[in-house]
């Protein structure tokens, strides 16, 4: 299990580092030590949904390779399925709300196997989990279910039931391996097949490529979409 005192430490140690360390060691503020702690928590969390963002996954996938050693872990990566179409219909505040539930349900799942629950971008999803006992599609299946539950929101003057779906990818990486050029890789190219198939989930294997017409537009759509989500911060 991936263990809250885990977390604590990769945060302050991805984003305040030796700093943090230094400071602890000297008479401070009580409004320094929090606005240090505040620091921290915006540098490594999405505000939209408290989840952590893409540094955020990073500094937890570094200090688990540090803390435990060459491991096998699985990596989600999570798209939601014309997810524009929900902000296009209903508004942002709605679609806003809606992915903050989104992020609530992904959570309770992925915390049920030992695993953490990040949000990359606008309408991406990961979560890094340990080897469960169960098959690890049904893990992902569960998920996707979970998501597809229909949420009521509020969408101008009237409450709006809107229904999402989510395609999954999912990669069994060594934790050595290098989180964004192998495992988010590796994830991406079997969540795209998922989509290419109609949904669902799908398993990255050895030798597995970007079906051909993601294959040459993806990365560009893809850089986009990270761009304008940056960490979704």
């Amino acid at each position: 299990m991936f263990t809250t005192p885990l977390v604590i430490a990769s945060i302050v140690a991805a984003t305040l580092g030796a700093a943090v360390g230094y400071l602890a060691t000297r008479p401070t503020t009580r409004r320094l030590r929090t606005e240090l702690a505040d620091a921290a928590w915006h540098l490594t969390h999405d505000p939209l949904t408290g989840l952590l963002n893409r540094t955020g996954l990073r500094a937890i996938h570094a200090v688990i390779n540090a803390a435990t050693g060459p491991q096998p872990i699985i990596v989600m990566l999570i798209d939601l399925d014309d997810f524009k179409e929900v902000n296009d219909r209903y508004g942002h505040d709605a679609g806003d709300d809606v992915l903050m539930e989104i992020g609530d349900r992904i959570t309770r799942i992925i915390h049920t196997h030992g695993g953490i629950a990040a949000r990359l971008s606008g309408d991406e999803y990961a979560a890094l989990l340990p080897v469960p006992h169960q098959p690890v599609g049904d893990i992902a299946d569960r998920t996707a279910a979970a998501i597809a539950t229909p949420i009521s929101v509020q969408a101008d003057t009237r409450v709006a039931t809107i229904t999402v779906t989510a395609s999954v990818g999912i990669a069994r990486v060594a934790s050595t391996d290098a989180l964004e050029e192998v495992a988010l890789h590796r994830a991406d190219i079997a969540m795209y097949h998922a989509k290419h198939h109609g949904g669902g989930h799908s398993l990255y294997t050895p030798g597995m490529t970007m079906p051909d017409r993601q294959r040459r537009r993806g990365p560009r759509l893809r850089d986009l979409r990270r761009h304008q989500g940056g960490d979704a911060e």
